[in-house]
């Protein structure tokens, strides 16, 4: 995977963080920096950790997936970023969990958690690319944290309407990477 490709994908990952940053920065405007700087840093975290996971379960059938790793990798990223774009459509006002305080610690850690989940199947991914996985947790953690930032300020100052637009956009990302992985392994 090119460094431009692992950019890509730490982007499209951190979409859905930023979008809770977002969010949730809309609801609570009141609330003091150093408070709101626990969505990045938290999510940045279980970002970083998630490929990890997924990187190490796959380690132990890799011999028995080689011949189909490519599709595996297409249907991973095409299925997270679809559900990414549906997720877009969904709204801020439909009974999620945004509606609890997102900085008390266990909500704080659920919506870090079900953030996170398209990087566990990343790491999935990422292990049938033969990716150095410590650079892209690193990469994915740094890039995480780097976009839920000015996700808060965003959130203080334009409202809930970019969030969405941002998880879409990630969504289309992961899609166009999923597409990119499989035909360059069928062309090869």
């Amino acid at each position: 995977m090119s460094w431009s490709a692992l950019l890509l994908t730490g982007l499209a990952l951190a979409m859905d963080a930023f979008a809770v940053c977002v969010s949730s920065s809309v609801v609570h405007r009141g609330v003091p920096w150093r408070r709101m700087l626990r969505l990045p840093v938290v999510f940045a975290l279980f970002q970083a950790g998630m490929p990890a996971l997924g990187w190490a379960g796959t380690q132990a059938f890799r011999d028995a997936i080689t011949a189909f790793d490519h599709w595996i990798a297409f249907a991973l990223l095409a299925g997270i970023g679809a559900h990414m774009l549906i997720e877009a459509r969904g709204g801020v006002g439909d009974g999620s969990p945004l509606r609890r305080d997102p900085l008390r610690t266990p909500v704080l850690l659920a919506l870090a958690l079900a953030t996170s989940i398209d990087a566990l199947a990343a790491g999935v991914g990422l292990a049938v690319l033969d990716v150095p996985i410590g650079v892209a947790c690193a990469w994915i953690g740094g890039t995480t944290f780097v976009a839920c930032v000015p996700g808060v300020v965003v959130g203080r100052r334009l409202g809930a309407r970019l969030a969405h637009r941002a998880e879409a956009l990630g969504g289309l990302v992961l899609i166009g990477l999923g597409v990119r992985i499989l035909v360059q392994h069928l062309a090869a």
